[in-house]
C-alpha cells in the first residue's frame, strides 16, 4: 500500500511545479538571441554549471537504472558511476579535448568538425548525434511515468497521461527560454532534487540498515556483488565497455560538454568538470541503496515485479523493485518531497536534452542547406519549432518501444551510436595531424552501423530461451525469449568492439587518403 495523500503530497508537489514554471517562464524575456537560446550568451558560472550539470546527469531514468543495476549485481553494479567519476575529474583537471573545443568558440561538436575536415562531415556528425541522441532519449518518459505509476500507486490508465503532462511541462519553459530557462530552472531542481535524494536515503537506511545491506548483497551475490572482474554476469569487459562509455561521454556527449561550451572559458568549463565529478558517486550509489533495501525487504518478491512488468507491457520486472518498495515504506510528506525531487530530476534533463538535440539539428543537420543567415528571431523560432518536435517524438517512441533487457545497456549501445566516433573525431581533430576527412566519415559510418545492428539483432531476431531437455521455455502460455546480441555477443563485448573498430577506421581511412595523395603528386611530378 503506498502512502501517497493528495492532501499532502499533491500540494507539495503542485507548488513545486508552479514555482519551477514561472520560475522558467519569467527569463524568457532575456532572449534575444540564438547563442542566448542555445549556450546562454556563453555567461555561466562554475556555481551556476555545477548544479546544471548535477541535475541534468540525474533524471528518473538515471534513478531506475543506477537501482535496476545494484539490485541485479548488487554494489558492483556501480561500476559504470565510478568509471564517470575518474574520467570526468581527469578530462576536467587536465583539459584534455575539453580545452581546445570550448577555446574554439563554437556552440555545437560538429561545428568543430567542419574546420578540420568539411561541411559533410560536419552534417553527417549532426545527424548520428540527433540519431544517437533522440534513441537515447526516447525511453525516458516512459521511465519517468512507470516510476510515478508504481511508486505513487496510480492506475495504470494514467500511464500514459502522466508521460504527456510531464512532456508539456518540460517543453513549455524550454521552448520558449532555451538554455536561459534550463539554467534557471535546473539551480531549483537541484535544490528540490537534494533534498528528497538525501531525505530519501536516511529513511532507507533507517528501514534497512547498512550492515543488512551488506549482508543482503553478500547473501544475494557472493564477493561479485562488491567485485564486478569475479561477477559472472560482469566481469572485466563489462568494467572496461563502461571506461570508454564514460570517457567517450565526458568529452562529447552534447548534453553534458554544453556545459562547457556554455562557460565563460574553458578554464571555467574545466572548474565545473573537476567539481562536479564527485557528484557521480552519488548519483548511483543514493538509488543503488534504495534499490539493495528492496532486495532485501520481504514484501518485494519476484512474483510481484513479474506481475508489475507484465501490466507495464515490459518484460524484465527488475527495473520496478525499487519504485515499489519506497512506495511501501515512504509516509506521507516525505512522498511528496520524493515526488517533487524525481520531477525536478526528470524536468531538469529532458529540459536540457531537448534542446541539445535541438540545438544540433538547427546548427549542423539543418544549418549548411541555408543560403543565407538567418535572423536572430527567426533563429530563435526555428528552435522553437525544432524543440516541439522532438517532443512529439519523445511522446510517440516512448509510448511505442519496450524494452528488451537491462535499461543501462539500453542507454549504452544507444549512446554509443555517436559517441564512439565523435569522441574519435575529437581526438584525433584535436592531436593527429594526419586526421583527414576519409578517417572521419569511416569513423561516423562504422561507430554507427554497429550499435544500430545490435538494436536490429534483439528486435528482429529472436531467439528462445531453452530448457535443459532443449525445449521452449513458457511463462503464462508465452515463449521467453533472448536477443540474438546478448545471447551470442553481449553488451560490453559489441561496445568494446565498436570503438576498436570505430578507432581503425578513422586510423585506415586518414592513412588511406594520404597515401592516395602522395601518389597523385609522385605521378604529376613524374609526368
Amino acid at each position: 500500500m503506498t502512502h501517497f495523500s493528495w492532501p499532502i503530497d499533491g500540494t507539495i508537489v503542485g507548488l513545486y511545479l508552479l514555482a519551477t514554471m514561472i520560475a522558467g517562464i519569467m527569463v524568457r524575456k532575456y532572449v534575444g538571441k540564438v547563442e542566448h537560446f542555445l549556450v546562454a550568451g556563453r555567461e555561466m558560472n562554475i556555481y551556476l554549471g555545477i548544479a546544471s550539470l548535477a541535475a541534468t546527469e540525474f533524471g528518473i531514468v538515471t534513478c531506475m537504472y543506477t537501482a535496476q543495476n545494484a539490485y541485479k549485481y548488487g554494489f558492483a553494479g556501480a561500476i559504470p558511476g565510478l568509471t564517470n567519476v575518474v574520467a570526468m575529474f581527469l578530462v576536467g583537471y587536465t583539459g584534455f579535448g575539453v580545452k581546445p573545443l570550448r577555446d574554439a568558440g563554437v556552440m555545437t561538436i560538429p561545428e568543430l568538425y567542419e574546420r578540420r575536415y568539411g561541411k559533410f562531415v560536419r552534417w553527417l556528425s549532426g545527424v548520428v548525434i540527433v540519431l544517437g541522441g533522440l534513441l537515447n532519449m526516447g525511453v525516458f518518459l516512459r521511465m519517468g511515468g512507470q516510476f510515478l505509476v508504481v511508486c505513487c500507486g496510480l492506475n495504470l490508465k494514467y500511464l500514459e497521461v502522466t508521460m504527456t503532462v510531464l512532456l508539456i511541462a518540460v517543453a513549455f519553459y524550454t521552448i520558449l527560454g532555451g538554455m536561459l530557462s534550463v539554467l534557471v530552472t535546473d539551480y531549483l531542481q537541484f535544490v528540490v532534487m537534494s533534498v528528497g535524494l538525501i531525505a530519501v536515503t536516511v529513511l532507507v537506511l533507517v528501514k534497512t540498515g547498512w550492515t543488512n545491506a551488506v549482508f543482503t548483497v553478500d547473501t544475494h551475490y557472493g564477493a561479485g556483488g562488491f567485485n564486478p572482474f569475479v561477477n559472472p554476469d560482469l566481469g572485466w569487459q563489462f568494467v572496461l565497455s563502461n571506461t570508454f562509455t564514460s570517457l567517450a561521454a565526458v568529452l562529447t556527449w552534447q548534453p553534458v560538454i554544453a556545459r562547457v561550451l556554455a562557460a565563460k572559458d574553458s578554464a571555467t568549463g574545466r572548474k565545473i568538470y573537476t567539481r562536479t565529478s564527485f557528484f557521480f558517486i552519488a548519483r548511483w550509489m543514493l538509488p543503488g541503496l534504495w534499490a539493495i533495501g528492496a532486495l532485501a525487504a520481504a514484501t518485494v518478491t519476484p512474483e510481484k515485479l513479474a506481475e508489475i512488468a507484465r501490466s507495464m507491457g515490459e518484460k524484465d520486472g527488475t527495473i520496478f523493485a525499487m519504485p515499489y518498495f519506497l512506495g511501501l515504506i515512504l509516509p506521507s510528506g516525505l512522498m511528496g518531497i520524493l515526488v517533487a525531487a524525481m520531477l525536478a530530476a526528470d524536468m531538469s534533463t529532458d529540459s536540457s536534452y531537448m534542446l541539445t538535440w535541438g540545438s544540433v539539428i538547427y546548427n549542423d543537420v539543418l544549418g549548411p542547406f541555408r543560403r543565407r543567415r538567418l535572423s536572430e528571431r527567426a533563429g530563435i523560432l526555428w528552435n522553437r519549432f525544432i524543440v516541439a518536435g522532438i517532443g512529439l517524438f519523445l511522446l510517440f517512441w516512448g509510448l511505442w518501444y519496450k524494452l528488451e533487457g537491462d535499461l543501462w545497456a539500453y542507454l549504452q549501445l544507444t549512446g554509443t551510436i555517436y559517441l564512439a566516433a565523435m569522441s574519435i573525431l575529437l581526438i584525433a581533430c584535436c592531436y593527429w595531424r594526419g586526421a583527414n576527412n576519409w578517417g572521419a566519415i569511416a569513423a561516423i559510418i562504422v561507430g554507427a552501423a554497429l550499435p544500430v545492428l545490435g538494436l536490429a539483432l534483439d528486435k528482429l531476431v529472436p531467439l528462445p530461451v531453452l530448457d535443459a531437455a532443449g525445449q521452449a521455455v513458457f511463462k503464462d502460455g508465452i515463449a521467453q525469449t533472448i536477443g540474438w546480441k546478448a545471447k551470442y555477443i553481449g553488451d560490453a563485448w559489441l561496445n568494446i568492439g565498436t570503438y576498436a573498430a570505430t578507432a581503425a577506421a578513422m586510423v585506415i581511412g586518414s592513412l588511406l587518403k594520404s597515401a592516395l595523395g602522395r601518389h597523385d603528386a609522385a605521378h604529376r611530378a613524374l609526368a
